[in-house]
């Protein structure tokens, strides 16, 4: 009893220590970069006022949600604050501004995290589709993956193609050198990740495992987690030659050794830093590195950042 109670006084030491590290780095660092000002009229349709002819794919900063279908997952006020991320629904997230969702699946077409269930994935399709009968101009980056242990859907692959297939973008590495307009009318880039059965091929109309990376690692400490993001970011290609695209998440996740299980508290330690992540990225020479900025809780200044500095890069000035 003394040992877990010594355990559990050290990790709160632990979590003080790396909350006062992101504290000093941004008082020292600021959070201003090239677009940091910027703040879009019209977060439904950015990439339509950002000029389509003009912004390439891989120009791109590009605002994502973590685990993007949890906002009713599991039972209210019991289960639910411990695997919920997102409180918007996908179309909600879309109209925000949003534009990379993170959908996790089981075998019978439900969406998951871990152990808890939401609902079919036929919501989450539904709302893309609407968003994209709701706009002309925005490209969304889907990805659908299996969840760790669970089966894939049967014939889900399928499945995604009658569902999206007048919107797909066929899987072809010329995406990312294309200006928007270029791949108007087809909206979306959806990355199928099935654990067991085979992976899209090239030129088929969903995209690999491959062509979505991170480099996730579970902590729920804060600093530890955005140094480790600036660690394999600077070993990534600079986004112009890359044929993959790259996600950062800027979250943390509750441990099962910490009192604090509950997402939103824990999250809430690295949720403010966002802006901090894209200035240190300038600050260490990495900034032509960024492409795919992931977040829980997504709101309207994680969105306004990503657009702003996909903006300066339009215009040159970043």
């Amino acid at each position: 009893m003394g040992a877990q109670a010594s355990k559990q006084l050290e990790r709160r030491k632990t979590i003080k220590t790396e909350k006062k590290a992101l504290v000093d780095l941004h008082q020292s660092g600021g959070s201003e970069f090239p677009g940091s000002d910027y703040h879009p009229s019209d977060r439904t349709n950015w990439m339509s006022n950002l000029n389509p002819d003009k912004t390439r794919i891989n120009q791109i900063v590009w605002p994502g949600t973590h685990d993007s279908a949890t906002n009713k997952i599991g039972i209210p006020f019991v289960t639910r604050p411990f695997a919920r991320t997102q409180s918007l629904s996908i179309y909600e997230q879309l109209k925000l501004g949003a534009r990379v969702l993170d959908i996790r699946v089981q075998e019978d077409r439900r969406v998951c995290h871990g152990i808890l269930l939401s609902y079919s994935i036929d919501i989450v399709i539904n709302d893309v589709k609407k968003f994209l009968q709701e706009t002309q101009s925005e490209i969304i980056i889907l990805e659908i993956r299996t969840e760790f242990g669970h089966d894939d859907p049967p014939e889900f692959d399928g499945y995604l193609k009658d569902q999206l297939g007048e919107y797909l973008i066929h899987n072809d590495d010329q995406v990312f050198n294309k200006t928007i307009s270029e791949l108007l009318p087809k909206r979306v880039i959806c990355v199928w990740k099935p654990r067991k059965t085979p992976q899209p091929k090239a030129g088929d109309p969903l995209w690999s495992s491959g062509y979505l990376k991170d480099n996730w690692i579970d902590t729920d400490l804060p600093s530890t987690k955005f140094e480790s993001n600036i660690k394999h970011l600077g070993e990534q290609q600079p986004v112009v030659n890359r044929k993959h695209f790259y996600r950062v998440e800027n979250t943390v996740t509750p441990q099962a050794d910490n009192p604090i299980l509950c997402v939103k508290p824990v999250t809430g330690r690295i949720h403010p830093y966002a802006r901090m992540f894209i200035a240190q990225c300038f600050t260490r020479g990495l900034a032509d590195r960024l492409q795919i900025l992931s977040t829980d809780f997504i709101n309207e200044d994680f969105v306004d950042a990503c657009i702003g500095l996909t903006s300066a890069r339009v215009e040159g000035k970043a």
